[in-house]
């Protein structure tokens, strides 16, 4: 999946595009060019690929001048899920902010930040670092868990339940909802009693179907990726690895599992 580096002492040896296997040391794809990168462009050809790589043209360079390598943390997010595993890093390192409003009997176990104008209404229980938007209802009496992620304008209502998920702007889980290990889309809506299951029953590794393929995510919790503007009917239940377009409709009691594309109906 990816290209490899070798160098020395930070400075460039050899770069290669595809193919390598084993232990190698992943190019990242990220490059600070000075002007004698369109001079080393002009003088490469196409590759076996059929392409004009960039990284033939580093490589040119590198074999003239020294090009210096730079080390630091870094995660591939070429899929959906893997916006989790980097949020979940970076939720580790936020810092405390409270700039909205929290009412009496919230407890509080962990970092928070919460945005401006959001409210953090009596009966909640917040555990674990978590991030809240500006412009955010949570609760009465709802569990925010460590991972949570509100975008903005998100309204977490009463006895509903997130876990480790990415909530993006305007969407809500506003009645008696179970969100874990998910990414729900903007504008989204979660019907009272939806429930995302993030866990297998056997426990194994959780398989998702994109375009007609079976994919390994490497995750033992993944609950849906959905799109925008979804809206789910009551008492819906949403399956572990579940792919949901955007403007998807799901309808009261249903029992959703597999991939549904944009625009799709589901009952």
């Amino acid at each position: 999946n990816f290209g490899s580096v070798n160098y020395k002492n930070g400075k460039l040896i050899s770069i290669i595009e595809k193919g390598v296997v084993g232990r190698t040391t992943i190019n990242a794809g990220i490059y600070v060019f000075n002007p004698k990168i369109f001079e080393a462009m002009r003088g490469v050809g196409k590759s076996p690929r059929g392409e004009y790589e960039i990284t033939d043209a580093i490589q040119a360079l590198a074999n003239q001048v020294n090009v210096h390598t730079c080390e630091g943390f870094w995660k591939d997010i070429g899929n959906p899920w893997d916006l989790l595993s980097s949020n979940e890093f970076q939720m580790k390192k936020i810092d405390e902010a409270v700039e909205g409003k929290i009412e009496e009997n919230v407890a509080i176990n962990g970092i928070l930040h919460l945005g401006n104008n959001s409210i953090i209404k009596s009966g909640t229980y917040i555990e674990g670092n978590v991030w809240i938007g500006e412009n955010c209802i949570i609760g009465p009496n709802a569990y925010l868990r460590e991972g949570t992620t509100l975008c903005g304008d998100n309204k977490i209502g009463a006895a509903s339940e997130v876990k480790n998920s990415i909530i993006m702007k305007g969407a809500k889980a506003p009645h008696h909802n179970y969100v874990g290990d998910s990414i729900i889309g903007r504008g989204c809506n979660l019907g009272s009693g939806t429930k995302i299951a993030n866990l297998r029953l056997d426990k194994k590794e959780i398989i998702v179907t994109h375009q007609g393929k079976k994919i390994n995510t490497r995750r033992k919790k993944l609950g849906v990726i959905m799109g925008d503007f979804v809206n789910t009917g009551i008492n819906a239940s949403i399956d572990t690895g579940t792919l949901i377009g955007s403007h998807v409709r799901i309808g009261p009691g249903s029992i959703v599992s597999g991939t549904f594309e944009s625009d799709s109906t589901v009952y």
